[in-house]
């Protein structure tokens, strides 16, 4: 890449939610920004729940959300790079972004460097203390006996039965309330100091949150929360030398 750079980042659209219908004036406005960013962007990064529920059948994907699928891949034919991290509500992507769309897909933290600056970008989902509940119910999830259960339910029962939950339960959906705890109480923060013990990062890139956040770790590493596009429509943008939250108002 080269040393003046252009990286995207965005996290929680929850496309879907609380119905497709109501999520889609938030699709087109979050399809308008990609088509914004993908003018001068190196490479974007997604950083999970772009959809409140997904789940691939073999051969069936949830119906819907065609433009922001057309969008993306638009921009990865472009030559755009583009990276998918799952969150807690599309935990069951399996392989339909990286053989359609020639987008990776990972589903844990990964490190990247850009110019000399190290990041790790993840989700967020089940990292730190605390939480017990939901790591309990995501070993669930992701058990491969879970999974090959759930895809015997006919994909309009199991979609259904999945979108249902995914609003209504919170154990399903994460954090609901997005007020700031502190910094002695905000499981990311925590888990990022942590890290800071072993290597050193400049920045930690989550979503998770649903709230925007630069926090001053010390040791020159900063934790950053990407907010959502619920409420906030923030995303964060790294230039080369420094990483900025803004906020898509148009």
């Amino acid at each position: 890449m080269s040393q003046r750079l252009k990286i995207y980042f965005a996290s929680d659209q929850h496309l879907g939610a609380p119905t497709q219908e109501k999520s889609f004036p938030r699709e087109k406005k979050f399809v308008a920004w990609l088509d914004e960013v993908k003018k001068d962007a190196d490479a974007i990064f997604l950083l999970g729940d772009l959809f409140d529920f997904w789940f691939e059948y073999k051969t069936v994907v949830p119906k819907g959300f065609v433009r922001v699928l057309g969008k993306l891949a638009e921009i990865r034919d472009s030559g755009t790079p583009i990276y998918f991290f799952v969150g807690n509500h599309d935990l069951w992507m399996h392989d339909y972004f990286e053989k359609e769309l020639n987008i990776p897909v990972y589903h844990k933290p990964k490190e990247f460097t850009f110019n000399d600056k190290v990041f790790l970008i993840g989700h967020g989902d089940g990292l730190g203390p605390g939480d017990k509940g939901y790591k309990r119910m995501k070993k669930v999830f992701t058990n491969p006996f879970s999974k090959w259960l759930f895809r015997w339910f006919h994909p309009d029962l199991g979609v259904k039965l999945a979108q249902y939950l995914s609003v209504k339960n919170k154990l399903i959906s994460g954090d609901a309330d997005v007020r700031f705890l502190g910094e002695d109480n905000e499981w990311l923060v925590l888990y990022s100091k942590r890290k800071l013990e072993t290597k050193h990062y400049d920045y930690f890139v989550f979503g998770h949150r649903h709230l925007p956040m630069t926090i001053d770790l010390g040791q020159n590493s900063t934790y950053i929360n990407l907010g959502d596009w619920i409420g906030y429509f923030t995303y964060g943008v790294f230039d080369g030398e420094k990483f900025e939250l803004k906020e898509y108002k148009n």
